[in-house]
Parts: structure tokens; C-alpha cells; sequence
């Protein structure tokens, strides 16, 4: 069986595969090809995933060439044409948002995963992509926090007198607020913390955040770790609560998403008026229309001298070890369906792979990308 590994277009700095995961490939008795110079944005050389065992070759021959094809964002719909039908196509598809991608694929009756897909269980841990990324994302927000701050993030005392430390509220304790959370502590910021899962509260506290609690949160165990949509109810206690704590903050961290859908308004733009003239939003959910009203997408806004970071490409950002993050989670998930003879056996049974499949044999496999995409 032939890998092939694409370049990734620009802004992306990131490669899907790394050499020290070709090398690891390489010993499940497949071949590989890499896109040439697919990873100098990310520091690595032909050379070095030639050393690895990989050839390199023209993006065209990659994609008609290989039986699996790996990338983290996906071909243009219209390279897809080059692309044999029983091609395994993995990567990260953003499904929910890519309708005619996913169309495309299926009418191609092409076999894709979609990484955002993967179950969020304990055997995928070590397959887990968004938790990676998210780890990335978190810790470079808060670095750009501190250095757009006009302001100190720890507590001073000197000949001068006392500077007091930088107030930091985050909005979301998955693995980007944890991060966030543990970098703002070790900066010597005083962090609070809201989510509407109760389940953790224990986390925050550990991290040395205190945690904002609303009572009356609706909570689903099956959501996967991921919050959920809330009561009107409930969304207005949450509005008010939060600006009563945003308006005393420096920096906000938003990081609040719902998986396929838009990401919560929990930051309006009412409270950004009132927000202390020098603080700072930076909105990792900018990609899906943000957590604060005012946030755009890969864009700064200064509002009312807020300024306000969208920003979608944290990870790319740290190319290097973001690429050899995502790469081993790659891996972990790749050598589930390869045999010792370096075959493609693809088990449907095992409920990783079913629920990671976007399509297959012509159709959209995924229940709820595809209520999605019939809607």
C-alpha cells in the first residue's frame, strides 16, 4: 500500500506527517510519498523524509498514486477529480461547515475521515487531534494576551510600589482553557473561569483558576466532554454574570464551541463598552462566529480601545510541534486499519473507525454531518 503526504496550502505552516512518523510507517510494511517541500514551513526538508524512508514526489503523482492520503486541510474540490475513487482520503474536513466537500466525497464514492469526528473516548485519547491542536491553541492565546496587555500579568512589589496583577477571565475549560488557564497561572495572572459543565470545576480549581458557577446549567453525559446548548434561562443568568466579571477583567480567552453549530454569543458587544479601555479579547472560536459579538475571523478589531483577536491558526503558529503532535495522533489512528502485510483493512465494527468514516461506498456515513448537510 502507498501513503501519500500533501503540502499544505498557505497560510498553513503545518505538515500532516513528520519524518519520525514515516520512519514508524515504514515499519508497517507501506510505502510512502511526500509532496515535495511539504514540510519546510514547518522547519523539516525533502531530505529529511527521504533519510525517514519516504520519496518525494510532485503533488499530482501524490494524489493519483497513493491508496491513503493524508493532509490536515483538505484538496480544493476541484483537485479531487485526480483522485481515484478507492482513494482513503484523512484529514480534517470541517464537515459541518464544507458542505459541498463533503458532497463532492460522497458523490465520488470516495472513503474519507474526518478527524474532528473521532469519538471522544478513552482508547482514542492518543488519536485525538482537536485535543492537541486545542493544547496549542490555548497556551500561544494567552502569550498573545500578555504581549497586546498594557499591562503586567504578574504582581510586583518594588521601590516603586505594588503593581497589581493582571485579571484574566476564560470562557471554556476544555483542553484550550485548561491550557490557557495553567499558562495565565504561571504568568502570575488571577484567573476565574466559566463553563456551563460543573464536571470541571475540580480541574479549574487545581490549575489555581477560580470557577464561575451558574446554577441551572443542562448537562449530557453523551456530548462527549463538549457543552451543550442551553435554556433561555439560563443563557440570560450566563449573560449577566459573565459581564459583571468581564467588565473587571484585562483579558479575555474565549474558547466556548459547540461542535457543529455556531459558537455561543457570550461576550456582547454591550459589554465590551463597558470593558476597561487597554483590555484584551482573544476569540479562539473566531472560525465559528466567535464567543464575543464583535470578534472577525483571523482578524484584529479595536473597538472602543478593546482590542479584540480572532484568530483560527494558533497551531500554525507553532508549526514544529504542532506538526509532530498531529502527526503521532495520525499515526495512533492509521495503524488501526493496516495489517501486517501493509494491507488497507478497513473494520467498520471497531467504533473508532465507523465514527471517525464521513463517507463511504457513495455515502455520507456520519449520521449527524449528514442531517447537517440535508438541512
Amino acid at each position: 500500500m502507498k501513503i501519500g503526504i500533501l503540502k499544505e496550502r498557505e497560510p498553513e505552516n503545518r505538515v500532516a506527517v513528520m519524518p519520525e512518523t514515516v520512519a514508524s510507517l515504514t515499519e508497517l510494511n507501506v510505502e510512502i510519498m511526500v509532496e515535495k517541500e511539504a514540510g519546510m514551513r514547518s522547519f523539516v526538508s525533502d531530505s529529511d523524509y527521504q533519510q525517514a524512508g519516504a520519496k518525494t514526489a510532485a503533488r499530482k503523482d501524490v494524489m493519483q498514486n497513493s491508496d491513503l492520503l493524508l493532509f490536515i486541510n483538505p484538496p480544493d474540490v476541484d483537485e479531487l477529480g485526480s483522485v481515484a475513487g478507492n482513494t482513503v482520503l484523512i484529514g480534517m474536513m470541517n464537515p459541518f461547515f464544507n458542505k459541498d466537500l463533503v458532497s463532492t466525497l460522497a458523490s465520488k464514492k470516495v472513503t474519507s475521515f474526518s478527524m474532528e469526528l473521532l469519538p471522544r473516548t478513552t482508547l482514542a485519547q492518543a488519536m485525538d487531534i482537536l485535543s492537541s491542536m486545542a493544547t496549542i491553541a490555548g497556551y500561544k492565546a494567552v502569550l498573545d494576551a500578555a504581549q497586546n496587555l498594557h499591562k503586567f500579568f504578574p504582581m510586583f512589589m518594588s521601590a516603586a510600589g505594588t503593581i497589581k496583577p493582571a485579571k484574566v477571565l476564560i470562557l471554556g475549560a476544555g483542553v484550550a482553557g485548561l491550557q490557557a488557564i495553567a499558562v495565565a497561572r504561571k504568568l502570575g495572572a488571577v484567573v476565574e473561569v466559566f463553563d456551563v459543565r460543573s464536571a470541571v470545576k475540580e480541574e479549574v480549581q487545581s490549575l489555581g483558576g477560580k470557577f464561575i458557577e451558574v446554577e441551572g446549567a443542562t448537562e449530557d453525559a453523551d456530548a462527549g466532554g463538549y457543552a451543550v446548548e442551553q435554556t433561555e434561562e439560563f443563557r440570560q443568568k450566563q449573560s449577566e454574570l459573565i459581564h459583571q466579571h468581564a467588565v473587571r477583567s484585562d483579558v479575555i480567552i474565549c474558547t466556548a464551541q459547540i461542535p457543529g453549530k455556531k459558537a455561543p454569543l457570550l461576550v456582547k458587544k454591550e459589554t465590551v463598552d463597558q470593558m476597561k479601555p487597554g483590555s484584551v479579547i482573544v476569540d479562539l472560536a473566531a472560525s465559528t462566529g466567535g464567543n464575543c459579538e464583535l470578534t472577525k475571523n483571523n482578524e484584529t478589531v479595536i473597538y472602543n480601545q478593546v482590542r479584540i483577536i480572532g484568530n483560527s491558526y494558533y497551531p500554525s503558529e507553532m508549526p514544529y510541534d504542532a506538526s509532530a503532535m498531529f502527526s503521532r495522533n495520525l499515526f495512533n489512528f492509521i495503524r488501526l486499519f493496516i495489517d501486517d502485510k501493509g494491507n488497507l483493512n478497513l473494520d467498520f465494527n471497531n467504533e473508532i473507525i465507523k465514527g471517525t468514516c464521513l463517507t463511504h461506498n457513495g455515502e455520507i456515513t456520519h449520521a449527524t454531518v449528514k442531517e447537517v448537510i440535508n438541512q
